[in-house]
């Protein structure tokens, strides 16, 4: 229908919007409609003549459009058929007649009605030439597109070809090419015929171009298919000429390759033997067999091994000596033993290693000390984490019999390092766990026993391998706990913890500039004072390590860091008083005696994995039951510690003056506190005893003496471990006086000088002389000459 022949349009004219879809003119479409405007409209329309205003929407989410959700150049289009749905929905049928502009609203609401007006497709005489040249470009583009395979359906093609006014070809391309809404909204509203058909022949180059480049990926990818089946049918070729040759040259490349290797390996004549053993047999086996697998990952781990190669040994004492002191402040007794080694090592040529147990609380340096011994030697370093292991044969792997079998962690290791020699260090003795599956240090005594070690049988090799050149290194934080054979084939070296002194000479020299390298800081950006190093350890850290110390300066470093990149220009000044704006507020009181002398309150010390810690002791009396109640969380050697000196004190009562039947009707308890901490060992006998016998004679105990040392039933004292750990627990929490075994006393001479000047130490062997020094007004009764050793409790 031609504009000439549509008469006049109604001065009002229902408006239907249409989400997903522009109504071109000479367009019948399909329509499902179930909004109620949109339900209005139609009615609106049958009630009228039929024509409507199709507008497409701006928003297609939008489910109730107002007149600004919907474009204001449109066509008219009249309703051809409408069909009821059971669910509610009305089916359309509608044709486009011609395009229209909303000249103004007439109503919104509950129907959406307009007045509109049709837009003329006039062509003016000046642009018939450049009209007609764009018709048969458009003719043209159709021809490709149909050409390449984007043919429209036949019928349709003929109209369009034989279509020769430009708006109604036009809009026709337009409505079957499938173009976006705001696409084909833009050809709709251009005004004259000759600009809607430019916009359709841009989009038909576009699609053209799109469908060039579909079809060239298209035949890459074809290519791409075929030159793969090709591949893949001929190495199906291949192998099956592979197979009637019998694989011979690539089979024999193979062995050679193997076979060269293992001669440069330097196998030892057993090894070697097996080795030839084992060539012959993969020389007779298909090359896809498992068994084939098996042997050829058996062979390439003897090549791998080494069996000859060995490190050579950097015999330097004063360059290893400024390494060890480079990394590790102090530990004189570690650096002297591997000096030691050293020497013998440069004056006999070879040795055999020594095996070195590492034993301290964490973070005092054992496994960083293991590094350091590597780079002093110019050997590689190996580390075998042995905590939780429980099964044996990651000690000595598994036998080839079982699938997926592998070497242990011994041999593994000696295969990372390349080197007969390293440093081979095996951490967390004693965690090494036993259960069905074995026990994993009976499988390393063999290991580290230096009378057989140079013929060690991994299961997965059943060769024997010479491990007597490797420098074996152990850690543990408690020596008990490793098994008795196991330590006896080791040298124990006790790394105790770090006093306060010692952690802020190494934060000062180590911790410090490794935390401001770590945070991308330099020295002229933070200073973190003297006075802030010893706040930090003594109020934001409770160990005898160092790694909570490094936790600390690390989390200020990152605080520094950030206010470095918002832009921060001075540098950042860490005082004692800044420390609650970067670490919060303090998270230890330091560890202190009572603020006063007390009756039944002793103060002792202890040694555990963490370090040394003073102990309290309270005892207390009340009437109730005679017995004794200790509480506390202590264990069977500290329960049975607190019975003898129970023990101990009643033997001595009638001495010291105490009523003998103060006990009859009276129950006696005694305390530790942090009760849910385990506390156990016999160290605390001495402080039990002092605590019980100043509650029953009514003497106050000295605050600044502590003391530790086992008690017996006569009044002895003897001897206990940990003794500088302990001593470091006195320091740091301001104790002048320390009671120890006089047992212990050749102890004190490893000692550190300036430790030994901060706290008077008291060698004792006898109860008495503890009481005379740590009980007010307690002086020795004077015992009768007959009395003498008459009675359990006098020696």
């Amino acid at each position: 229908m031609s504009g000439e022949d549509f008469g006049p349009l109604p001065e009002r004219l229902p408006l239907l919007p249409i989400r997903d879809l522009v109504v071109f003119p000479y367009m019948v479409v399909p329509l499902f409609v179930s909004r109620d405007v949109s339900i209005g409209a139609i009615e609106e329309a049958q009630a009228a003549d039929g024509l409507m205003f199709l507008a497409a929407q701006k928003m297609t989410s939008k489910d109730a459009p107002f007149s600004d959700d919907v474009y204001a150049v449109g066509t008219i289009g009249k309703v051809l058929r409408v069909k009821r749905l059971a669910d509610g929905q009305i089916k359309l049928l509608v044709q486009g007649l011609r395009r229209a502009r909303i000249d103004d609203w007439i109503q919104e609401r509950p129907t959406m009605a307009v007045r509109a007006s049709a837009l003329e497709d006039a062509v003016s005489k000046d642009q018939q030439f450049e009209v007609e040249a764009l018709i048969r470009e458009v003719h043209d583009s159709l021809k490709a597109l149909n050409d390449a395979g984007r043919g429209l359906p036949k019928d349709v093609m003929n109209v369009m070809l034989g279509l020769t006014e430009p708006g109604a070809l036009a809009d026709l391309v337009a409505s079957n090419l499938g173009l976006k809404v705001a696409d084909a909204q833009q050809v709709l509203s251009a005004g004259p015929p000759l600009e809607r058909l430019k916009h359709v022949n841009e989009a038909l180059t576009k699609e053209l171009e799109v469908l060039t480049w579909q079809q060239k990926i298209q035949s890459q990818a074809k290519e791409e298919m075929s030159r793969a089946q090709r591949e893949y049918f001929l190495r199906e070729q291949l192998k099956q000429i592979q197979n009637e040759l019998g694989d011979l040259d690539s089979k024999d490349e193979d062995l050679r390759s193997l076979r060269s290797r293992l001669d440069e390996a330097g196998l030892s004549p057993d090894a070697q033997a097996e080795a030839n053993k084992q060539l012959r047999r993969l020389e007779s086996m298909n090359a896809d067999s498992a068994e084939s697998s098996v042997v050829r990952t058996y062979l390439e781990w003897l090549a791998d091994l080494p069996w000859s190669a060995a490190a050579p040994d950097a015999v330097d004492l004063k360059a290893a000596l400024a390494t060890l002191d480079a990394d590790h402040h102090g530990l004189e007794a570690v650096k002297d033993r591997i000096l030691e080694y050293m020497a013998v090592l440069g004056l006999k040529g070879d040795m055999k290693g020594p095996i070195l147990c590492f034993v301290g609380p964490p973070g005092v340096g054992k496994t960083s000390l293991g590094r350091s011994i590597a780079r002093a030697l110019s050997r590689p370093f190996v580390r075998v984490s042995l905590g939780g292991v429980h099964d044996e044969s990651e000690i000595r792997g598994h036998r080839r019999t079982y699938v997926g079998a592998m070497p242990g962690r011994i041999i593994g290791g000696l295969k990372q390092a390349g080197a007969n020699n390293p440093v081979f260090m095996l951490d967390e003795l004693d965690k090494v766990g036993t259960d069905a599956r074995g026990d994993p240090a009976s499988a390393l005594l063999e290991v580290l026993d230096p009378e057989q070690n140079d013929g060690f049988t991994d299961h997965y090799l059943n060769l024997p391998f010479d491990l007597s050149r490797v420098l074996w290194l152990g850690t543990a934080n408690v020596v008990d706990r490793i098994p008795a054979p196991l330590r006896d084939r080791m040298e124990i070296i006790q790394l105790p913890g770090y006093d306060a002194e010692d952690k802020l000479h190494i934060a000062e020299q180590y911790l410090v500039p490794k935390q401001l390298e770590r945070a991308g800081l330099s020295s002229e950006q933070i200073h973190i004072s003297k006075a802030a190093l010893e706040a930090i350890v003594d109020r934001y850290t409770r160990e005898a390590g160092l790694r909570s110390l490094e936790r600390q300066l690390a989390k200020i470093a990152r605080k520094v860091a950030r206010s470095v990149a918002e832009g921060r220009k001075r540098p950042a000044r860490v005082t004692t008083q800044k420390l609650e704006k970067y670490l919060g507020p303090r998270r230890h009181d330091p560890e202190r005696p009572d603020h006063e002398d007390r009756v039944g309150l002793a103060t002792g010390l202890a040694w555990t994995e963490a370090g040394g810690s003073i102990l309290h002791v309270e005892a207390t009396i009340m009437r109730g039951k005679p017995g004794l109640t200790l509480t506390g969380q202590l264990g069977a050697v500290m329960k049975e510690s607190a019975q003898a000196a129970l023990s101990c004190a009643r033997s001595r009562m009638a001495m010291y003056g105490i009523d003998e039947d103060v006990l009859s009707n009276q129950e006696l308890h005694v305390h530790v506190p942090h009760g849910a901490i385990p506390k156990d060992g016999p160290s605390a006998g001495i402080t039990m005893a002092v605590a019980i016998l100043s509650l029953l004679m009514g003497r106050p105990i000295r605050r600044d003496v502590a003391m530790t040392g086992e008690i017996t039933l006569r009044g002895r004292v003897l001897p206990v471990g940990g003794l500088r750990q302990k001593l470091l627990a006195a320091a740091r929490a301001g104790v002048n006086e320390v009671i120890v075994p006089a047992a212990n006393e050749p102890d004190l001479k490893e000692i550190p000088s300036r430790l030994l000047s901060r706290v008077k130490v008291h060698p004792v062997k006898e109860l008495e002389e503890v009481l005379q020094i740590a009980v007010l007004g307690f002086s020795p009764p004077k015992r009768p000459e007959s009395e003498r050793g008459a009675r359990v409790g006098w020696a």
